[in-house]
Order: C-alpha cells, then structure tokens, then sequence
C-alpha cells in the first residue's frame, strides 16, 4: 500500500473558507498510482470520495465527509518549444499562480490575465477558470483524468471537455467521476498580451500604458493590484481573506430580461457584457448591491466583504451552515428584485441549505451521460 489513510482530519484549516467538519479518511496523493490505489481502496470499503486541492472553491459541511477526502499533490512542469507556441504540460498538483508567474517570464502568453487565483491546475479544466477577460479554455489542449467508474485514465481533447462559460463537462455532465491529474496547455512564445476586459485596460491607461503594447509582465502585475484592491488575493492579514472569491456566477440571461433588468434597477449604464450566443452576461456582484446588499453586510459571523459584494466572508466563528444560509438570503433577494437566478460558483460538500445548495456537487448525484 502506497498511502496510509488518516482519520477524523479537520477539513476547515485546508479551504480558503476556513469553516467545515472532518473527513472520516483522508490521504495525500503524490503520484498517479497513489490516487489510482487510494480509489480502489474506497471503493472496496465502498465509501464516496472527494478531491481536494488548494481548497479555494469548496465550502465543506459543518457535519464533514463519511468518506475518503483525496488531497492532490501531483507535481511537475513541462515547457515544449512547437513552432510559434509553447505545449505546457502541468500536473494536477501545480499551484496555479506559481505556473502564471512561470509563464510571464517565460514569455509566453495566454494566462496572464489569471494571475492571483488560489488554487491548484488540477481545477482550472472543471471551473473553465476565467477572470479579467481570459479563461483556461482558450489555451487547453487536454486533459488526463483519471475515470472513477472504470479506475482507467483518458485523455480528453478541449473539444471533449465540452467548455463553457466557469463550465465544463465535468462539472455539469459528468460531476465527481473524474480526477483530473494533467493539464496541456498551448501558449504563443513571445505574443503581446491578451487585454479585452474594460477595467484592465482603463487601469493600463491610467499607468499610461497602451494595453496593446503592454508586457505580460505589467499585465500580470496590473491584475495583481486590482485583485488585490478588492480582497481577491490569498492574505491571512486581509479581514476579508476567509473566503471563495467569488461567490457566485456572473449570469448569462436572454436580452430581454437583460432589458428588464435595467428597467427595474432604473439604471441606463447598467454593467452587461453581450455575449456570441446574442445573450448578456450580468455582474453578480451588481445585482447583489441592488438588492439590498451593500460591501460588508453582516449576517452575525458571515457576511459579505467590505471590497466586494461578489465575496462571502466566514469571520472567526462562522460556520457553513450560516455561510449556505446569507448566500440563500442572497439568491432569493435577487431573484425577487430582478427575476435573476444566480448560481453557486464554489462546490458543497455535505451541507444543504435551500436554494444556496441548490446545482452543488454531492456524492452520487452523477447525471447519466454520453461520454464523449
């Protein structure tokens, strides 16, 4: 055996959120034969699995996990000189901003622009990790996973995965049944950076820097600065800093109820993003403030943060069930005020609360599906 399960191990003090009971087993995995063994070993015990990696998008249920909680400790990069590009191949235990750095030294452009987001590769594929105008499916070439069902590995092309926007294959289609373990990605060498998001580039301006010239490097260190402005950096200092980022998901709505939206709000320059498909994407966050909610409401020990009304904080004391229970209040005001769904970004583990856990991933609740 290659691992030796731990017992009753506190999942709090391993998410950004910091709230969350024990997972009855646990182990770390540092090679794909470790989680291939630490699989087989639950399914024979038949008990449900979790994986965590930097713990940065889970709000993990104040009763725990009756199962195996598989921690990712998959390392190692590699650049591959192709042409014009640059194939980089990343294991799934790669913290992610430790890679963006890499790749601006290296002068390779395509993520840049999602520099400062906590977590590890493993998953960018599954969230379709986007911000300031990027996101990873435009520069994934595969995927390896690791097939719970069958304990065999694949390797998916992007077509496969199936992306979308913060959606992918694996987390609408087939959710909890693959571990992703690898990463391919296809940079351009030597490219200019990628700015198309308005508030990067009017930054860039203010530096008195065109955003069509601008190195990776200023870019990165631009995103930088405005994650940081609005508490989205890792910083125990930070008041703000027990959280998921963003709580919820920018919604994509059809034109008319973007219309109406507008309407109702009574405001001409409502923030909308018009999206190939002919519909809008809102601002969450905008929507949030508008019903009611202003930077750093409180709910007791939750509430939202001071710089951002897209963050939910879990203040010393906080639980997940009081987390779930103010993003509910959330979701139902908004849905009142404006006829707008907004949907969870960050996965629950074990805790329910109405509409807040409403779409989450638990175990079991696989959809069937066509693999592709």
């Amino acid at each position: 055996m290659r691992f030796s399960p731990r017992e009753f191990v506190s999942l709090a003090p391993l998410t950004t959120l910091g709230v969350g009971g024990a997972a009855r087993f646990f182990v770390d995995a540092s090679e794909e034969a470790s989680v291939l063994e630490a699989l087989s070993w639950a399914r024979q015990r038949g008990l449900s699995t979790r994986v965590l990696g930097g713990g940065s998008n889970i709000v993990a249920g104040d009763e725990g996990f009756e199962g195996l909680v598989l921690r990712l400790g998959l390392r190692g990069r590699r650049f591959t000189p192709t042409g014009g590009d640059v194939l980089l191949e990343a294991q799934a235990g790669e913290a992610w901003d430790e890679l963006v750095a890499e790749t601006v030294t290296r002068g390779a452009q395509g993520l840049e622009c999602l520099s400062g987001i906590p977590g590890l590769v493993g998953a960018t594929p599954i969230q379709n990790v986007g911000a300031y105008g990027q996101e990873v499916a435009e520069t994934i070439v595969r995927v390896r996973a690791l097939d719970r069902e069958t304990l065999q590995t694949r390797e998916l092309d992007a077509a496969a995965c199936r992306f979308a926007y913060r959606d992918s294959w694996f987390k609408s289609e087939v959710p909890d049944r693959f571990v992703v373990l690898a990463v391919t990605f296809r940079l351009r060498a030597g490219a200019a950076a990628a700015v198309r998001y308005a508030e990067l580039e009017q930054r860039l301006r203010a530096d008195g820097v065109a955003p069509e010239d601008a190195p990776l490097a200023r870019v990165r260190a631009t995103v930088l600065a405005l994650r940081r402005a609005k508490s989205m950096l890792l910083d125990p200092s930070d008041e703000n800093g027990r959280s998921c980022g963003s709580f919820f998901v920018n919604p994509v709505v059809p034109l008319e109820r973007a219309d109406a939206v507008a309407r109702l709000a009574s405001e001409a320059k409502m923030p909308r993003f018009p999206q190939p498909d002919g519909r809008v994407k809102l601002a969450a966050g905008w929507l949030i403030e508008r019903a009611g909610f202003t930077k750093g409401t409180r709910r007791g020990k939750v509430g939202l943060s001071s710089k951002h009304a897209l963050a939910i904080v879990a203040h010393e004391g906080a639980t997940a069930r009081a987390v779930l229970d103010f993003a509910s209040e959330i979701q139902t005001a908004v849905q009142a005020r404006f006829g707008v769904e907004l949907v969870l970004e960050p996965v629950v583990w074990g805790a329910q609360s109405g509409r807040a856990a409403a779409g989450s991933e638990t175990a079991g609740s696989a959809p069937p599906a066509t693999l592709p």
